[in-house]
């Protein structure tokens, strides 16, 4: 049973960081792809960044910023962030696609305010 749990979110002020993490089971976490994505109340879904074998990839309004990286021994993957800006404001999932079918974590709360 594959199982993605997120942790790491909460409140911080511009400028700050914050690392969020997702701890992987129920497959063979080094083979497959993880992704962070976030969602604003009203707001499209969002892909924030992809680590796919050690390859990164970030949404432009990230980049710079945010850093994903994987740790494949622990089956997690982090999602480092810097500079945050209230914009950054979201839940932010944890995604793997594991032999075709999606699964998701059920979000952890970032919330950049003043």
């Amino acid at each position: 049973q594959v199982q993605l749990v997120e942790s790491g979110g909460g409140l911080v002020q511009p400028g700050g960081s914050l690392r969020l993490s997702c701890a992987a089971s129920g497959f063979t976490f080094s083979r497959y792809t993880v992704s962070w994505y976030r969602q604003a109340p009203g707001k499209e879904r969002q892909l924030v960044a992809t680590n796919a074998g050690g390859s990164t990839n970030y949404a432009d309004s990230v980049k710079g910023r945010f850093t994903i990286s994987r740790d494949n021994a622990k089956n997690t993957v982090y999602l480092q962030m810097n500079s945050l800006k209230s914009e950054d404001t979201a839940v932010y999932y944890c995604v793997a696609m594991v032999s075709g079918l999606r699964y998701r974590g059920q979000g952890t709360q970032v919330t950049v305010s003043s």
